[in-house]
């Protein structure tokens, strides 16, 4: 990020979310980098987590359970949503790159992007 300041809190939540494919919520990546930085705050968490994602680094997702959740993957993929344990899946097998193209063909505006979000029920609660 040019023109940021390096900050290892930042990095630690960067880290984590790469480390991880649940797409964790603001909350539960704080309770995660507390245990390596036991004084950051939720609100240090939620700055470099907005910082992170207008830098195009990581996403956010908005799931349909009032909270943001979080991914690193950033590049185009869908998501599966668990209508029961509310658990969020990447769908990395099922994309269709020419699908922006093709809306962007027949919409009189610009089509800049699209999120698909599949629902459901996982295979852990079936």
């Amino acid at each position: 990020m040019a023109g940021v300041k390096f900050s290892r809190q930042r990095e630690a939540v960067l880290v984590y979310l790469r480390s991880t494919k649940s797409h964790p919520t603001a909350e539960q990546i704080y309770q995660k980098v507390r245990e390596e930085f036991p004084k950051i705050s939720l609100g240090t968490v939620y700055r470099n987590l907005n910082l992170l994602a207008d830098n195009g680094e990581i996403i956010r997702l908005n799931c349909g359970d009032g909270v943001e959740h979080f991914d690193a993957m950033t590049e185009p993929h869908n998501h599966f949503i668990c209508r029961h344990c509310g658990s969020v899946k990447d769908l990395e097998y099922f994309s269709d790159s020419d699908l922006d193209s093709q809306a962007d063909a027949e919409f009189p505006g610009r089509i800049e992007g699209h999120e698909i979000y599949f629902y459901g029920i996982c295979e852990d609660c079936l």
